[in-house]
């Protein structure tokens, strides 16, 4: 049976392909494509750059801030006091560079302060200046006055260089009234007329910003000539001559080392035409120090060898102050020496009732102290400071009782060695520009002192206080208080002795009337406090002095 169906198969399979043949018999070969090749690449494997989302942070950042304080805090400097020189105010509230200040009162007459500025206030300064007043008391005599103009010129160059130099003279009249008795009328005016004159002038430059090297240097020289004219005695007269050349080189900002040299000369001439005495009293000094300043540490440590009058001496020069982060507390160490020099015109400045000196001595002095300074809050700033001072020819005053047995003018003399344990403190009290409030304690211990009994004209101790106040807008107020304890002086009999005490208020206002014109008045020894600063000189009572300032300026 599978056979048949076999066969029936294979002859069905014959027959269709003679079927085929035979309705295409003239077709030849041919290729049928039914499909056509492409080649292509198989697809590359590709990286994910997505980007994973960060985890939350929840932790809140702690951000440190250390901004300062906007307030000024200036140091307290206690101001000296003239017995019969007119305090004149130091309010500055009202600025103004072309001015004429003149006033009137029952001791001051009269009193009159000029200045002008020019310039285009950029590269050019110029400043113009004139100061007179007279003062009389209630004594004989009592009298002084004082007479000074001056100039001053700043020009700033393209190259980074800043030029400054001035010119001025100053007059300045006493009269010897503190003669004992104070009943003696036999003296004449000219008697008692002391008249001290000094033109001075001065020269410096500086470089405004460091060099290309670090380099910072400051030299100038200053040059016054000093005359007096006193009562029967010749003509004095002293040419003072300082030259200073400081050099400073910087690194990073926190390292710097200084170098520099002085020259302080002093030719002082004095008697008669044919027998002129003149004394040379020169000072040498060079300086060398390195400091380094980091936020909390200064320190400064350098040596000063100084050459007085042939005299060679090493002198310290080494200070710390040491803070706190926030900067409101520092502590300061320091060993330092130094000198003040003992010119005739620094001894009229002291004491205008000397006598003519015949001897000139430096002074010497070496401070070892530790303090400290800082602030509190916003406002308030204190500073503190204990230090043991020697002194090497350090100059007293002394009544002269030698030539003179009224003892009206004052004698030099020059104590060889002494020490003082000084203790100074200051406070102050600043709201910006519109209250301010200083005060300051000194408290001197001199012991120790080789030849003489006492220190004497020399102060124990002194207090002083400053209140300045914006009342009102164009309204300002000032007060100032000056006390100290008795200083000793040496009487006639040649004991030592205790002075006075002193209790001198001031307090004075100054208001604005128009853009131009200002009124003030001032209101000196309120207390009528009849001290004496220098023995035998009994200081003016109380008085009263007012004026007008006006303004130039139109803005």
């Amino acid at each position: 049976m599978n056979k048949q169906l076999i066969t029936i198969i294979f002859l069905s399979g014959i027959l269709g392909a003679a079927r085929v043949q035979a309705q295409e018999p003239n077709k030849g070969k041919t290729i049928d494509v039914t499909s056509q090749f492409k080649p292509v690449l198989r697809e590359a494997s590709k990286i994910n750059f997505n980007a994973t989302e960060p985890a939350v942070d929840t932790t809140k950042p702690r951000l440190n801030y250390n901004i300062p304080a906007q307030n000024l805090f200036f140091s307290y400097q206690p101001a000296g006091v003239n017995p019969v020189a007119l305090k004149v105010d130091s309010l500055s509230s009202w600025q103004y560079s072309n001015f004429i200040k003149a006033g009137i009162g029952n001791i001051h007459q009269p009193y009159v302060k000029a200045g002008f500025s020019f310039g285009d206030g950029k590269q050019t300064f110029f400043n113009l200046f004139a100061n007179h007043y007279t003062s009389k008391g209630d004594l004989p005599y009592q009298k002084n006055s004082q007479t000074s103009v001056g100039a001053a010129a700043t020009y700033k160059t393209t190259k980074n260089v800043e030029w400054n130099g001035s010119l001025g003279f100053r007059s300045d009249d006493y009269y010897l009234y503190g003669y004992k008795p104070d009943t003696l009328k036999t003296f004449s005016k000219d008697d008692l007329k002391q008249r001290f004159q000094t033109i001075e002038g001065k020269v410096d430059f500086r470089n405004m910003a460091p060099t290309e090297y670090g380099l910072n240097y400051h030299p100038s020289i200053k040059v016054s000539s000093f005359n007096d004219n006193l009562s029967n005695a010749p003509k004095g007269s002293e040419i003072n001559t300082v030259v200073n050349l400081p050099l400073e080189k910087t690194f990073d900002e926190k390292i710097a080392f200084g170098i520099g040299a002085t020259a302080d000369l002093t030719n002082y001439k004095f008697g008669d035409k044919g027998n002129k005495t003149t004394i040379q009293n020169n000072l040498y000094q060079l300086a060398a120090a390195l400091s380094v300043k980091t936020d909390n540490i200064y320190l400064h440590a350098g040596i000063s060898p100084i050459w007085d009058q042939k005299k060679f001496h090493m002198l310290p020069d080494i200070m710390a102050d040491i803070s706190t982060n926030d900067k409101k507390l520092t502590l300061q160490l320091g060993f330092v020496g130094g000198y003040q020099k003992g010119s005739y015109q620094r001894m009229a400045a002291i004491n205008p009732w000397l006598a003519q000196p015949d001897t000139l001595m430096n002074t010497r002095s070496i401070d070892l102290y530790g303090g400290i300074k800082g602030s509190l809050g916003d406002h308030f700033t204190y500073a503190a400071k204990l230090g043991l001072v020697t002194y090497h020819n350090m100059p007293l005053f002394v009544n002269n009782y030698v030539t003179d047995s009224t003892g009206k003018n004052f004698l030099i003399f020059y104590e060889p060695r002494m020490n003082n344990l000084q203790l100074h403190s200051e406070i102050g009290y600043t709201i910006g520009e519109t209250f301010s409030a200083t005060a300051g304690l000194t408290w001197n211990n001199y012991y120790n002192l080789e030849k003489a009994n006492g220190a004497y004209g020399l102060i124990p101790m002194e207090f002083n206080a400053a209140v300045r106040w914006q009342m009102i807008k164009d309204l300002f107020f000032y007060s100032e208080l000056f006390t100290w304890t008795k200083p000793r002086y040496l009487s006639k009999n040649g004991e030592s002795y205790k002075g006075d005490d002193a209790f001198d208020l001031n307090a004075g206002a100054e208001f604005r009337i128009t853009k131009n014109f200002n009124l003030w008045i001032q209101l000196n020894n309120l207390l009528n406090d009849e001290y004496q600063r220098w023995n035998q000189y009994q200081v003016f009572g109380f008085s009263f002095m007012g004026g007008i300032t006006y303004s130039f300026n139109t803005k």
